[in-house]
């Protein structure tokens, strides 16, 4: 679907829904946000864990 057809059809719904519309954009915006934000903490803080993770009494849960 083409941008231009999307807001050709977003115009065309009633105001009420129109909001709803850009709630939910609003909404999917942020959940990708978090989600990036999730994941580069988790790269950020993986170098600090791995002095934890990497010892020989852990080593069976490697292989899990």
């Amino acid at each position: 679907m083409q941008e231009q057809e999307l807001i050709e059809k977003i115009r065309q719904l009633p105001p009420d829904k129109q909001t709803e519309v850009e709630v939910f954009v609003d909404f999917l915006k942020r959940r990708d946000e978090e989600s990036r934000l999730t994941q580069a903490a988790a790269g950020l803080s993986e170098e600090a864990f791995r002095l934890v993770w990497d010892n020989e009494a852990d080593a069976a849960y490697d292989t899990l």
